[in-house]
């Protein structure tokens, strides 16, 4: 076989096959053993029918036709790990010769990954806040763990902020009962958000017995976006008593024996997590900064594939209902215009962002370990709300576990760059991320490596696309001639 490759532009090529038919001779032997399979001839067994009576009967085209279908697809896999091609799209294949006894033909156009010069990551430099734990934020963190085991007390006055109230509701549309609005025996807190949007003014200053009506927007049900009115009486207001902050509370809530303990472990969690929302703070800087230094041309058809993609989702809520989805629009004072121009937009962001930190992992020489990708799929998971298993086998069913793999091995990348970078806070000072980044030496990084997928493909196996593949993770599959 012979094999060439034009460049038609800096991300797609043309890749020229020639096969002898010489090496064609195991697709003929196949090509025959499926025909007599599916044709019947008389004086032959199923299958036993001879090359020279198959292509008498049906003619040396059809066996030509299935030998070329067939061989098309390994011939340009052979031919791109040859000519070490990374295909990002499905090649667009035309057959330009068939000579039969000679050699068969063909060209492959298709989308790659272009060269990249990467900035140096050692002059990357941002800027992060700097971790502040005060004394109102472990005060607020252990009023929060006395609420969890306060207790609720029935009172006689008008309900206020943080109450507990018990409540019946009913509703109407336009004069019509809302069924699935009624309730009754309900307890909500007062300023929690967890219902209705006026309820919490409604109810601020109802005692026992007392009742008030609100007019609301419906968001769920038969009457989805409706203005409704809603009718709230109080049949009791209750205020969570909390217990003290002592030494007894710490031995109740806590592993410790003194309220100074428990209120260091709080500080030093309280710590932690704002150190952690640090790194991930300079993660997204640092990210931001690479790929803004870095020149990418993007390839169209997989720019494309991603804009399709938005635009699906985006119309998905709707049922594809282009007309509601155009009033959801008005309603956020945008135009379809404006809407494809911000997909584009964030397309180009997000093919940018894969592509640059592909190469990151490509030039450090990332790789993704069995652990690695299992944690990956066991997140995933939990995400969705399935067992491993499940998501698991969705993804190979959908053709989407390369991506997760991808996943990984771009949030690794982006976590050597960060390494390389120069992270001070306000003051001018140094962060040492080594907390959250990990040793460098290690298979399993850090904490930071779950977070470090952000801005790269989210990948749900149970996605409605047309090949279950992310924009620059497509596998290439060989069109029929």
């Amino acid at each position: 076989m012979k094999s060439t490759v034009e460049h038609l532009s800096p991300t797609r090529v043309r890749i020229n096959v020639e096969v002898p038919f010489d090496e064609l001779k195991p697709n003929f032997d196949r090509a025959y053993r499926k025909l007599a399979q599916q044709v019947k001839i008389p004086g032959f067994r199923p299958g036993k029918a001879p090359a020279r009576i198959l292509e008498s009967r049906l003619g040396r085209g059809v066996v030509l036709d299935e030998v070329v279908n067939e061989a098309i697809p390994a011939k340009y896999s052979e031919a791109v790990s040859a000519e070490e091609v990374r295909p990002l799209s499905r090649p667009e294949i035309e057959v330009t010769q068939i000579e039969d006894g000679v050699s068969l033909a063909f060209t492959a156009e298709v989308d790659v990954r272009p060269e990249i010069t990467l900035p140096d990551g050692s002059d990357i430099m941002v800027t992060v806040d700097a971790v502040d734990v005060s004394d109102d934020d472990v005060t607020e963190q252990l009023d929060g763990l006395r609420a969890r085991f306060g207790t609720l007390t029935g009172v006689d006055r008008a309900a206020a902020t943080d109450d507990f109230v018990v409540v019946d509701l009913s509703a109407t549309v336009d004069g019509e009962d809302v069924e699935e609005a009624a309730t009754t025996g309900l307890s909500y807190q007062i300023g929690s958000g967890g219902l209705v949007d006026g309820i919490d003014e409604a109810l601020t200053g109802l005692s026992t017995g007392e009742s008030a009506t609100f007019a609301t927007t419906l968001v769920a049900g038969e009457f989805a976006e409706k203005q409704a009115e809603v009718l709230v009486k109080v049949t009791a207001v209750k205020q969570r008593d909390l217990p003290d902050a002592d030494d007894e509370f710490a031995q109740l809530a806590s592993e410790f024996d003194t309220l100074d303990e428990l209120t260091t472990d709080l500080r030093e969690r309280l710590g932690k997590a704002k150190r952690m929302q640090q790194a991930s703070q300079a993660r997204d800087k640092v990210l931001e900064v690479l790929v803004e230094r870095t020149e990418v041309p993007l390839p169209v058809s997989v720019l494309d594939a991603e804009i399709e993609v938005r635009q699906h989702d985006a119309i998905h809520a709707f049922d594809h209902d282009q007309d509601k989805f155009g009033e959801w629009l008005a309603e956020q004072g945008k135009t379809r215009e404006e809407f494809d121009a911000d997909a584009r937009e964030e397309a180009e962001r997000s093919v940018k962002t894969q592509l640059v930190l592909d190469a990151v992992a490509d030039a450090e020489e990332v790789g993704v370990s069995d652990m690695e990708l299992t944690q990956q799929i066991v997140a995933q998971a939990q995400r969705y709300g399935v067992p491993p298993e499940e998501f698991l086998q969705r993804a190979q069913q959908s053709g989407q576990l390369g991506a997760v793999y991808a996943d990984v091995r771009r949030g690794k990348a982006l976590v050597t760059i960060v390494r390389q970078a120069t992270v001070t806070d306000g003051s001018g000072g140094a962060i040492d991320l080594r907390e959250f980044l990990g040793d460098p030496d290690s298979d399993n990084d850090a904490e930071l490596d779950a977070e470090s997928e952000n801005d790269t493909a989210d990948t749900d196996p149970g996605a409605d696309t047309d090949d279950g593949s992310s924009a620059t993770d497509q596998q290439p599959a060989a069109a029929k001639a």
